[in-house]
């Protein structure tokens, strides 16, 4: 295991394992307008279906885990790490480094709504045809799984946003870092709490003083959600695809609601005509 990058790195070194695989796919429209990011989903609506009444409720301050506030001596973190490691059955060990922090394993769970952008696949080189113009970047986007998972490597001294921006980078993601929060998520007495993480939260810290246990604290990546969506922070081919996807649903909507009253009527005039007067 890489040892610890100096604290002076603004940027710490990163290890990262699969929890589980990519989309199934996107594609891109080779004859598309150039400008715009083309769009692979497989979800059934643009807009997330209705959520039942959230038995999911933000922490209060005097229910939040207080994990990250205690301050522990060396000595104390060299116990916690060896009782962390007696108690899980992976590879995914704590270890000590010798200025007194430690680095380790944090799982990440994406739970997104919204497609990511990814840089378009190059096919033929930059100058194929001599379609592209110049200077303009194309890319393409699509939703990840809706359970994927990460494993990243980091450190006790990683910060909750060089968590997000290192999984963006893994993925390959060129969407803005601030689009996205890390939520720390446990269940306790028979509820679910969800908390969001500050950008210079520890999630290592949190790991390790809650336990391997998931159940007691796991992490999750949201969009950075603060109410209704902020159309203004995206780009002007974000927008133009998001309404070329609502132009597709509505598309797809009417023709299903005309499909079901012309089976209606089909049936009914079946009916009229199989019947005898009187």
């Amino acid at each position: 295991m890489a040892s610890e990058a100096n604290s002076s790195d603004k940027t710490p070194s990163f290890e990262m394992t699969w929890g589980s695989s990519t989309s199934s796919g996107y594609c891109s429209e080779e004859d598309s307008d150039s400008e715009f990011e083309q769009y692979f989903t497989a979800r059934t609506s643009f807009f997330p279906k209705p959520r039942k009444p959230a038995v999911t409720n933000d922490v209060k301050k005097d229910e939040q885990i207080q994990c990250e506030k205690q301050e522990l001596s060396t000595a104390e973190i060299l116990q916690k790490v060896k009782e962390y490691n007696s108690q899980i059955n992976s590879n995914l060990f704590m270890n000590m480094n010798k200025d007194g922090s430690y680095t380790g394993f944090v799982k990440v769970q994406f739970k997104l709504v919204r497609p990511v952008s990814v840089p378009a696949p190059k096919k033929g080189g930059p100058d194929a045809g001599g379609k592209r113009a110049s200077g303009v970047k194309r890319r393409t986007s699509f939703y990840l799984p809706k359970d994927a998972s990460k494993h990243l490597h980091i450190s006790s001294r990683t910060s909750a946003r060089e968590v997000i921006e290192a999984l963006l980078k893994k993925f390959t993601v060129v969407d803005n870092p601030g689009k996205f929060a890390l939520f720390e998520r446990s269940e306790r007495h028979d509820q679910v709490y969800v908390r969001k993480l500050s950008d210079d939260e520890r999630p290592l810290r949190l790991r390790l003083n809650a336990g391997p246990n998931e159940k007691l604290l796991s992490f999750v990546l949201k969009e950075n959600e603060t109410g209704e969506v902020n159309w203004h922070a995206f780009s002007m081919p974000e927008l133009k695809n998001f309404l070329l996807i609502l132009q597709r649903e509505e598309e797809e909507h009417v023709k299903q609601i005309v499909q079901r009253y012309t089976l209606a009527r089909t049936k009914m005039l079946e009916a009229l005509s199989g019947s005898t007067p009187g």
